[in-house]
């Protein structure tokens, strides 16, 4: 199957105008399309199903748990499918079954430790005051963050190792799954555990990891020799951000991946 990739669009800001990939038999969008949810009317109509995960700022001065269902009603109007802590089936044009276990993933600030994570934590407040979102009537800082993130990771784990007859699978998370995600201009630093998690250690249950939230693109393969898995597991963002910064100098909007 191949998959058209998107994300980081951050369309509230951006003169950007999404394009259907000729050969794209399905369209992932990994987060931050729009904090305002009017960007998202640009894939009502797209020719190929439309599978969304959340990112932060879909979130922005919001009620999380409120949020969810008026998102969710907002997608379901338009024809595009969001996944949340969820996994679907699709069947591609050679009759393979690909599996998609999809959440936005949360960061739980243990990128580089649990002996770090204060150090982390502390770092977040930056990107908690930008959000300016709430959960439970309360600030939805570092410490529900990462209480949302450790929901997630739990049911991501649970999910890929229930048993599943789909010939391949495709993860998609809003944050990156491993250091190696990490955006190169600013390096190893307390602030990127806001935008990546230590899941390698589920990187050998997926062939495919999708994700978003860093501005900058990856694709690089992660071998598993020494696991009880054998293959590997290619891990693919293609990020766009913001022209202001340079960030979209380069991007290729008809990406496709094959799984």
């Amino acid at each position: 199957m191949r998959l058209q990739l998107l994300s980081d669009l951050h369309l509230e800001t951006e003169a950007y105008t999404p394009e259907p990939a000729p050969e794209a038999e399905l369209l992932v969008l990994a987060g931050d399309v729009d904090s305002s949810w009017a960007g998202l009317e640009r894939f009502a109509r797209w020719p190929v199903p439309v599978l969304f995960v959340a990112g932060n700022h879909e979130f922005d001065q919001r009620e999380l748990r409120t949020a969810w269902p008026a998102l969710r009603a907002r997608c379901e109007s338009l024809g595009i499918t969001l996944l949340e802590r969820e996994a679907c089936v699709r069947v591609d044009r050679d009759g393979r079954r690909i599996r998609f276990v999809a959440t936005t993933r949360w960061c739980d600030f243990d990128l580089f430790g649990a002996a770090e994570r204060d150090r982390a934590t502390r770092a977040a407040g930056y990107f908690m005051r930008v959000m300016r979102a709430t959960c439970d009537g309360r600030p939805f800082d570092a410490a529900a963050v990462r209480e949302e993130a450790l929901a997630c990771r739990a049911w991501l784990q649970q999910a890929l190792a229930e048993d599943c007859d789909a010939d391949a699978t495709v993860v998609i998370t809003h944050y990156g799954p491993s250091l190696r995600s990490v955006d190169p201009r600013y390096g190893l630093q307390p602030g990127s555990a806001s935008f990546c998690n230590d899941d390698e250690d589920l990187l050998p249950l997926a062939d495919l990891w999708l994700h978003g939230h860093l501005h900058c693109r990856h694709d690089y393969t992660v071998e598993h020799s020494g696991t009880a898995r054998r293959g590997s597991t290619r891990v693919v963002s293609n990020a766009r951000g913001h022209v202001r910064k340079g960030e979209a100098a380069g991007h290729d909007g008809l990406l496709c991946v094959k799984v």
